[in-house]
């Protein structure tokens, strides 16, 4: 019997997939399955991908692409933050498409390998950072397929930031032939910044059934995506507890008056953020219940006196139907990516 697991609903990831092609149209849809398809398990997640039709790929390392390869996947697979280097024999042997991030890497290219470039328009972060004269020198007569860049503040609409990056972007790939160009990740096809789709599109969180809220006024809302991973947690252990009686690590939580707790197989080493101790949320029996102390690292403790009918074995969602990773993202002050791409490996992956 499983203490903690994920239930994946490969079926929703394939809905949230066609959601992004029909709403991008002829675009190609290039699916983000790094980090393990952000902890939904990019195996299985990538076969199924295949089986909606698509081409191509997204991993961030090569041994990502390799694990793909060697699970059977014929995509192609874009190696988009890794080294040239770290590649070695893999990108002939494993197909595996460089992205590269520094000039000097193109003569370092092994033969009849072709590569996409990454553009730094802005974001300070991988990518060539050169003028557009010194990077049309530099991909002359070389085996280039594709040119990309990655947005900082895509869905924040009271910055200027993503339009100069659009700009400093283009005029790069005004002056270069290639067949592949490619800037919009999941918020701007999103919002509909259509100008940024191009040919190419690399959703990643709108497949697992999120999309981020924008700020400011974003020309429109085109997504409808539902997420695909529910995640649950037995109960281990029931226990009844005086008024007084000290909670968790620390004493963090006092009990004003008499309580049932259930304690869950689950804690920060399975993925609950710590700063979930005292403040976080499961949904148990029906009902929101709340957490008491300091989340362990192996377990955690829930106030469940409004179920008091919860019994060992009986399982509780920490992500699901009413509580989702934004929800939970927002009470520990962090993201909805490190929420889901927190979930360790040793929870079970159950594909529904």
């Amino acid at each position: 019997m499983l203490r903690s697991w994920v239930e994946v609903s490969l079926d929703r990831i394939a809905a949230n997939y066609r959601a992004v092609k029909e709403t991008v149209g002829d675009v190609e849809v290039m699916p983000v399955v790094k980090a393990d398809a952000y902890r939904h398990g990019a195996s299985a997640v990538a076969h199924r991908l295949e089986e909606e039709g698509v081409r191509w790929l997204a991993v961030s390392n090569v041994g990502e692409g390799v694990r793909l390869r060697e699970d059977g996947l014929r995509s192609r697979i874009l190696v988009m933050a890794d080294t040239l280097a770290a590649g070695a024999d893999a990108w002939r042997t494993h197909r595996l498409t460089p992205v590269l991030h520094r000039l000097e890497d193109i003569a370092a290219l092994p033969a009849g390998i072709r590569y996409h470039l990454k553009i730094d328009s802005g974001m300070s972060r991988l990518g060539v950072r050169a003028s557009a004269g010194e990077i049309v020198r530099a991909v002359r007569g070389t085996p280039i397929e594709g040119v990309m860049t990655h947005f900082a503040s895509a869905a924040n609409f009271a910055s200027g930031q993503t339009a100069e990056q659009v700009a400093a972007f283009e005029e790069v790939v005004s002056q270069v032939d290639v067949e592949y160009v490619h800037l919009s990740s999941t918020s701007p096809i999103h919002f509909g910044l259509k100008q940024t789709w191009r040919n190419l599109v690399r959703p990643g969180l709108a497949l697992y059934g999120y999309v981020s809220a924008a700020r400011g006024t974003p020309p429109g809302e085109l997504l409808r995506v539902s997420p695909a991973l529910t995640w649950k947690a037995r109960i281990l252990l029931v226990k009844d507890v005086p008024a007084g009686a000290l909670i968790g690590y620390g004493g963090l939580a006092v009990a004003a008056e008499s309580l049932r707790l259930a304690i869950i197989g689950a804690g920060y080493a399975d993925g609950i953020p710590h700063r979930l101790s005292n403040r976080g949320h499961v949904l148990a029996g029906g009902e929101r219940v709340p957490m008491l102390g300091a989340v362990s690292m192996d377990v955690a403790t829930l106030d469940i006196s409004r179920v008091p009918h919860l019994r060992i074995g009986d399982e509780v969602t920490l992500l699901g139907e009413g509580l989702d990773a934004q929800a939970m993202a927002r009470t520990a002050g962090t993201i909805a990516y490190a929420v889901l791409c927190g979930i360790n490996s040793r929870v079970s992956r159950v594909f529904v």
